[in-house]
């Protein structure tokens, strides 16, 4: 399955000219009808719509079509529609122009600080008449199936890009995490002689009250428990697994966001607690590193659907 981003856009638009049927006015209506689709990263899918108020009737549609695709997102979808005159305008019917006079007697009954409708307010009611204006909405479905046809294609690729860079960041991950392998019994076989001299130096500088055995004694005991203060060998353990199961969820593709998102937080804790044990400069160099890489992913992770 493919890897989604949820960072898109597309953009398209449609252009048809109707014959205006009628008995005052037999002129060719030409529209422009636009639609573009905006995606950014969110928790959940949130829709947005910013339609005419002529297409209004058509979000129903719009959100059904969108969150039977889409899971997560912020989405805004804007559509534009213009609608013009190939040859004339068209004349309003006198029915019509009653009708308006009517509505607008009512209102200022209402509201007498109601402006008047001006010529270019009946020309453009006049418009939206016209059953141009009718054909134009029936072309918006298809148009925003086009559209969202695109917006996952730019998801696809967008989310192919991020997932060779988490594959990239994993790899490099395993390579630090199998340097730090070795530095352990290294560090711990250092300490334990530096433990073994102490005590031998301070044996010969004292007045020889303990026997020497139990002196060897202690400073093993301290060398075990200094050896079991800076073990991480179980922390490298879980961060291979957690890297295995994000190589894993990566590999297999699908709505992985979430999941993803709980990964890299375990990531996170584990280089953490192998800062915290580190005794040592270069163990301390290599948990830097990782949490370096690990918020890179994080922040790569926040835009996966």
């Amino acid at each position: 399955m493919t890897v989604y981003s949820m960072t898109g856009y597309a953009s398209i638009q449609s252009r048809s000219s109707n014959a205006a049927a009628g008995p005052d006015a037999k002129t060719l209506a030409c529209g422009q009808l636009g639609l573009e689709i905006r995606s950014v990263n969110s928790r959940f899918l949130d829709l947005g719509f910013r339609l005419p108020d002529e297409l209004r009737a058509h979000e129903p549609a719009l959100r059904d079509l969108l969150t039977a695709r889409l899971k997560r997102g912020k989405v805004e979808v804007r559509v534009s529609l213009e609608l013009q005159q190939a040859a004339s305008i068209t004349e309003p019917s006198v029915k019509f122009l009653q009708r308006l006079g009517t509505l607008q007697d009512n209102v200022k009954a209402w509201i007498p600080e109601a402006r008047a409708l001006s010529v270019a307010d009946v020309l453009r009611l006049t418009t939206q008449e016209q059953p141009g204006l009718q054909a134009r909405g029936e072309d918006l479905l298809p148009l925003a199936q086009t559209a969202l046809a695109a917006l996952l294609a730019a998801r696809a690729r967008e989310g192919e890009r991020l997932a060779t860079m988490l594959l990239e960041h994993i790899k490099q991950l395993r390579l630090l995490a199998a340097q730090a392998v070795p530095l352990v019994p290294q560090l711990v076989a250092h300490q334990r002689q530096r433990f073994m001299e102490r005590w031998a130096e301070a044996m010969a500088l004292g007045v020889g009250s303990a026997l020497p055995e139990s002196a060897q004694d202690r400073a093993l005991t301290e060398a075990t428990a200094f050896a079991i203060r800076i073990d991480v060998a179980e922390e490298i353990t879980r961060l291979n697994s957690h890297l295995d199961e994000l190589e894993r969820l990566i590999t297999k593709g699908g709505e992985i966001g979430k999941r993803l998102d709980f990964l890299i937080q375990e990531l996170h804790r584990e280089a953490n607690t192998m800062g915290s044990k580190s005794a040592a400069l270069a163990l301390t160099h290599i948990s830097v590193d990782m949490k370096v890489l690990i918020e890179q992913m994080r922040e790569q992770v926040q835009n996966i659907e």
